[in-house]
């Protein structure tokens, strides 16, 4: 008899590194599958990091972040949201994905039922499914403006032992970015049924109609059941160092305490010197990687929409394409087919929930030569499979 929990048992690698691990570090691959870039961290991150480890800063620390970063994180939340944050609210667990980890295991158990909004990252399904709760998909919908999402969806989703709801904006992997007014009304509808909303905001800097994305930040009051969490990886490159925080009740901040503690033993503590100088010098970093991130973004939908059988929804945040492949059957031999045959790692659209067999997500931060020579050799394959394909 095996000795797994049931709900571990059925958990299953996700499409992404399904694909990747076969060929992961293969320098003939342009691998447009993972959610990064090839910039490395920039230097000044990267010495920060090193002046800490030189200056011996190798031993434990508060398991909820250093004072010092935890202090950095409400001067720049404070700055950029114009709030006046409890600094109460803040910890830094380590990396966001934990984050998410800790916030899902606070509240569900088996028997509770959990709504995701999709399409979304793998590893949320996994998170919330080990959990031991029901999990019920609600569908952002692919319209003429771009990708929507419909509260009425959520309300008729809802169910008595619905006790959290996980919602990614900016969204990896469509880009839709929830406006204020629905952020609003959806806030409203978890303080009537005492949901709680985890707010994956990972993404806040990574925007292409100002400097950052629309927030449960201005929003959630500390007495309200939101977690929001965020990091570093994305807006500032850092995605190896593995750090990221949330903003929760200050009520549960000793229970952050003890769970950060028994997940992680806190953030790796010289990691937490590289995270101050991100957020103390890093405004210049994040402009420029945004910028290169929009030159990505108008690449790709100049090659893809040259291409007849993709239907390309332009994204609004993050920095992902999700292309419809019109008549596609199988989203996983698409995306093994595309590495085995070009040398282009993209993943496949299935892993990111239901309804998504058509589709493929790649990532757009690379340097811009090679991500145009991967999205010329996607158009190339899809040609040349073209017959295989249902018709249009």
């Amino acid at each position: 008899m095996d000795f797994l929990r049931p709900e571990i048992a059925a958990l299953e690698q996700n499409g992404i590194t399904r694909v990747a691990l076969t060929r992961i570090g293969d320098p003939d691959v342009i691998p447009l599958w993972f959610g990064e870039g090839d910039s490395v961290t920039d230097e000044f991150i990267r010495e920060a990091a090193k002046e800490a480890l030189d200056a011996g800063d190798t031993f434990y620390t508060h398991t909820r972040g250093k004072q010092a970063l935890r202090d950095a994180l409400k001067r720049y939340l404070d700055g950029l949201y114009g709030i006046d944050l409890d600094p109460d609210r803040i910890t830094v667990p380590g990396a966001t994905m934990l984050g998410i980890t800790i916030a899902a295991q606070m509240v569900l158990s088996t028997g509770d039922h959990a709504i995701i909004v999709g399409p979304v990252w793998p590893n949320i399904d996994a998170t919330y499914r080990a959990t031991g709760a029901e999990v019920t998909y609600v569908c952002q919908r692919r319209t003429d403006t771009g990708w929507q999402l419909d509260l009425a969806d959520i309300r008729a989703a809802l169910r008595p032992r619905t006790r959290s709801l996980f919602l990614n904006s900016p969204c990896n992997p469509t880009g839709w970015v929830m406006p204020p007014a629905q952020q609003a009304e959806l806030l409203a509808l978890c303080r009537e049924r005492n949901i709680l909303l985890i707010a994956d905001e990972v993404y806040h800097r990574t925007v292409y109609d100002g400097e950052v994305a629309p927030s449960f930040m201005t929003l959630a009051r500390d007495d309200d059941p939101v977690i929001i969490v965020s990091g570093f990886s994305k807006a500032w490159a850092m995605t190896g160092w593995r750090i990221g925080w949330v903003v929760a009740p200050s009520r549960h901040a000793e229970t952050w305490a003890v769970l950060s503690e028994c997940f992680n033993t806190g953030a790796t503590v010289f990691v937490q010197a590289a995270a101050i100088a991100a957020l103390e010098r890093g405004e210049e970093t994040v402009s420029r990687l945004r910028d290169q991130y929009a030159k990505g973004r108008n690449i790709v939908t100049e090659v893809l929409g040259r291409c007849p059988r993709i239907d390309l929804t332009p994204p609004q945040g993050a920095f992902y394409a999700f292309p419809r492949v019109r008549g596609l059957k199988a989203s996983l031999a698409f995306a093994e087919g595309m590495l085995a045959e070009e040398d282009v790692g993209i993943a496949p659209g299935y892993t990111f929930g239901p309804g998504n067999e058509e589709h493929f997500r790649l990532c757009f931060a690379h340097s811009h030569a090679g991500l145009r020579e991967g999205l010329e050799r996607i158009v190339r394959y899809i040609e040349r499979h073209d017959n295989e394909f249902d018709p249009i």
